[in-house]
């Protein structure tokens, strides 16, 4: 069954927005974990919008699933992954001042610069993936870099799933038929919902795991978090 990876970015956004301890982060990842979710995903940020750097070793000493930590890998970055030792790190392209992720990696032209930061997470024991898009080249080249995994990054298959779900999976499918002929994990991620999620891990069952925080805490508001997560898992069942 793939995994389902809580990213709780967004509750950290609420938190922030007035200050203080509300909602408690730690507490609702206890919570995800509770109520069904395989991991926890966070996206610490230079500008610290949502998880701050403080959040990581605190979220590290209560999350007893999977801890993944996306991020740009610059000095600071890796200083703090280094030291957490999450069970991933998922490396993502982003601009400092970037809204969200919405582009993967050129593993091409980046190739040398991800094989001396994939060798830093190996040689600390954490499970690496790489932030790509849907293209056999660039899961070529994050393999021959090193990678353990590659994240394919959905946004455009959700963006054009409601018009064509069969042409919107195409490239993703082909992507991930490459990636399990390489022989390394295959993860998907960003703008996953209770509408598109089910007819893509169907259509891809071999996906290790999805990453999924927008759209779950979205309809956490309405379903609450208990039933959301229930409701994400079901869309997972082979």
């Amino acid at each position: 069954m793939t995994k389902l990876s809580v990213n709780i970015n967004k509750v950290a956004t609420i938190r922030n927005a007035r200050g203080g301890n509300t909602p408690d982060l730690l507490q609702v990842a206890r919570d995800c974990e509770l109520y069904g979710a395989d991991g926890i995903t966070v996206h610490p940020r230079p500008d610290e919008r949502h998880i701050r750097r403080a959040d990581v070793p605190a979220l590290r000493a209560v999350v007893r699933s999977e801890f993944n930590i996306e991020g740009y890998p610059s000095k600071e970055f890796l200083d703090l992954v280094l030291k957490a030792k999450p069970n991933q790190v998922t490396l993502v392209p982003d601009k400092p001042g970037q809204l969200t992720s919405d582009n993967g990696w050129d593993t091409v032209t980046h190739q040398e610069f991800l094989k001396d930061v994939l060798d830093d997470l190996r040689g600390a024991g954490i499970r690496s993936s790489i932030f790509i898009n849907a293209d056999s080249r660039m899961a070529e080249y994050a393999a021959k870099a090193g990678a353990d995994r590659v994240e394919l990054y959905t946004g455009p298959y959700a963006e054009a799933y409601t018009r064509n779900r069969e042409a919107a999976i195409e490239p993703f499918l082909e992507t991930a038929r490459r990636v399990r002929q390489l022989g390394i994990g295959l993860n998907a991620g960003h703008d996953l919902s209770l509408v598109n999620l089910r007819y893509f891990v169907e259509t891809i069952p071999w996906v290790d795991e999805v990453s999924i925080g927008h759209a779950l805490i979205c309809d956490a508001l309405y379903m609450g978090l208990e039933k959301t997560i229930a409701a994400y898992k079901d869309c997972l069942k082979k």
